[in-house]
């Protein structure tokens, strides 16, 4: 594909009113693991103009190559998955009700009432469960499970989903005040970032960025992703849990916040699926430093990104993950700081500026 629409490399990439209309964009669409068609036509619209190649793979991927310039390009890959968890239509019962199974990690004591949309077309629906006044003291003392709840479209609607539709969460996407909120913000912030990233690549390198399906059901897109693009490196820009709410029951500070709001980007030190390459670790944390960009390290434990899958591909790819903290991860609304992803953008803009084939020079050093 030919370029034809050039924007300069040394400029730094912001968040103004445009990145924001192209983040809401992205979140109010519907795109559950293995239907992300909604937010694919999005990225490749958005794209077109900028990459020198662009392709969607078997599995629905869009991978997009930027070239640099110059001798001994360093061969970076940014991978930010463009699904969400949801649901998946499995059975028809009267009156337009409908049973589900969840797809991807959805926790299900909090989806009693909350409004859905089903299908391409955005049918509107709710999850409904049986009313509080109807259930007996020990009903109440256990978890609903999920075979017990519907989904309620209606008996028009309903005629026109069948068995094997996507149904997502319909909350729509606001800023308020210094804060985001949105569905999907898991991975959308990603998607909106790689975006702008492919917009503003640095000259020395080339920018290989990977739009991938399938990652809340177990990387999938990323490992065929990885192996398309044979990179010599690799960057997982997502979104991580934010677990810095107060003790409820003790007067003390909660000091076992893996990620907080408003301390900016969150660079991986240990997930549950990567240990990440810690030269690439020691790069990010240098680079906002002297950049003077706050970040954070992301405390070791579970969950995981795209470099899960990555850094196992071919004979190995030296990975690390970037995330934009989100509060309530996983639910039908999550809670982002405008500036902590503006800051993801800076640093990843200028780490990638620093890249040089020395980064990945000698022993890798753990």
């Amino acid at each position: 594909m030919t370029k034809k629409l050039e924007i300069s490399a040394g400029q730094v990439p912001e968040v103004g009113a445009s990145q924001i209309a192209l983040l809401e964009k992205l979140c109010n669409a519907v795109a559950v693991s293995g239907d992300e068609h909604e937010v694919r036509q999005i990225v490749l619209e958005e794209i077109k103009l900028i990459a020198d190649e662009v392709r969607v793979d078997a599995l629905g991927n869009v991978l997009a190559t930027r070239f640099g310039r110059g001798e001994n390009r360093v061969r970076v890959m940014l991978a930010a998955h463009m699904d969400e968890i949801g649901f998946m239509i499995v059975k028809k019962h009267d009156e337009g009700l409908f049973e589900f199974e969840r797809v991807g990690g959805v926790d299900e004591r909090q989806l009693p009432g909350k409004s859905v949309m089903v299908g391409r077309e955005h049918r509107p629906g709710v999850i409904g469960a049986k009313p509080i006044h109807m259930t007996t003291a020990d009903e109440r003392k256990k978890k609903i499970e999920v075979s017990s709840l519907r989904i309620d479209l209606g008996p028009e609607i309903g005629d026109q989903v069948k068995p094997g539709d996507r149904a997502g969460f319909a909350t729509r996407f606001e800023v308020l005040g210094p804060s985001l909120r949105a569905k999907a913000l898991d991975d959308r912030l990603g998607v909106a970032t790689l975006i702008e990233l492919l917009k503003h690549a640095p000259d020395q390198i080339d920018l290989l960025a990977a739009f991938t399906v399938q990652e809340e059901v177990g990387l999938r897109g990323a490992r065929v992703a990885a192996y398309a693009l044979d990179p010599d490196m690799a960057v997982a820009v997502d979104a991580t849990p934010a677990y810095d709410l107060p003790h409820w029951d003790e007067d003390d500070e909660n000091d076992r916040f893996n990620t907080r709001l408003d301390a900016g980007p969150a660079v991986y030190v240990m997930d549950s699926a990567t240990i990440p390459d810690r030269r690439l670790v020691n790069w990010l944390v240098e680079t906002a430093a002297q950049e003077g960009i706050p970040c954070q390290l992301r405390q070791p434990g579970g969950g995981g990104t795209d470099a899960g899958a990555i850094h196992k591909t071919r004979a190995g790819i030296p990975s690390v993950s970037v995330s934009v903290p989100i509060r309530y991860a996983h639910t039908a609304a999550s809670i982002a700081r405008l500036d902590d992803w503006a800051n993801s953008l800076r640093l990843l803009h200028s780490a990638l500026s620093r890249v040089t084939p020395g980064l990945l020079a000698g022993e890798r050093r753990d």
